[in-house]
């Protein structure tokens, strides 16, 4: 399983959250502590928003740890809403083109899970991926093959009903399949104005997911220059021991953060 974070706020450099807080997300690539993996060295992904409409995207399959390119450019790159995903395959290559973030126009989007029995349903899913958005796909993942679904059922118009069909659209292909591994999604997006993030699972164990909220937890994360403005991390573990710092994220939630507001609600998928 991977670990991700996603950030918006006060524009700061993505080394302040990638490297600099006792449990960082480059730590986290190493010793993971609420991940079946604990180490995640199937590659990694960076994705910000700055002065263009669309995002840069920064991937590559070295480990997190070991890729002195990354440690450069996050010292460099000062962003106000970013994206960042360290790998842990389960089962396609290792391949830069597997690597998250994902990148469609405006979009960016990572996911931590999988799709049980995902390659007794591969070619009936990739199916349901409009024609003009499927030629833009490049790698092997269940977890492209979600973005792109989710583009499909109009993710760009209304985010929260396009997850909701592609995880019922989903839930139909396996129990057409007699699958019975489980779903599990644990996931964020962005269009370069609000994140949205989503915890679901077919079996309520979902992977791990948090909330960090304002200035007070990030300042224990160690970067006490931030301010207390509308500071919004989600992540897939705490970036420090601080427990009141970090909010769990329920199973079966779909969260969206805009301008420093935050809803949170239950999340259930829709049926064809």
């Amino acid at each position: 399983m991977c670990r991700w974070l996603a950030y918006a706020g006060a524009p700061i450099f993505l080394s302040r959250l990638l490297f600099e807080p006792e449990n960082s997300l480059i730590d986290q690539s190493l010793h993971a502590r609420e991940s079946i993996a604990t180490t995640n060295g199937d590659g990694f992904g960076i994705g910000w928003y700055d002065a263009k409409p669309h995002p840069g995207v920064f991937r590559d399959v070295l480990p997190a740890w070991n890729d002195e390119n990354l440690r450069a450019i996050a010292e460099q790159i000062r962003s106000g809403l970013f994206l960042a995903h360290v790998r842990a395959s389960t089962g396609a290559s290792t391949a830069r083109q597997n690597c998250h973030p994902f990148r469609h126009d405006g979009w960016l989007f990572m996911h931590n899970g999988q799709i049980g029995g995902y390659t007794a349903i591969r070619r009936q899913l990739e199916m349901l991926i409009g024609p003009d958005l499927y030629r833009d796909r490049l790698g092997t993942t269940d977890s492209e093959a979600m973005f792109y679904l989710a583009l499909t059922h109009g993710l760009e118009n209304d985010p929260e009903l396009a997850l909701r069909r592609m995880v019922g659209s989903i839930e139909e292909l396996t129990t057409e399949a007699g699958i019975s591994d489980p779903l599990r999604i644990s996931l964020v997006l962005s269009d370069g104005q609000r994140l949205i993030a989503l915890r679901y699972s077919s079996d309520r164990r979902s992977p791990s997911m948090y909330l960090g909220l304002g200035g007070e937890a990030l300042a224990e994360a160690g970067l006490r220059d931030v301010g207390d403005g509308p500071n919004v991390l989600v992540l897939s573990e705490p970036l420090d021991d601080v427990s009141d710092n970090w909010r769990k994220v329920e199973d079966s939630s779909i969260l969206i953060a805009y301008q420093g507001d935050i809803s949170v609600r239950p999340f259930v998928p829709e049926k064809s």
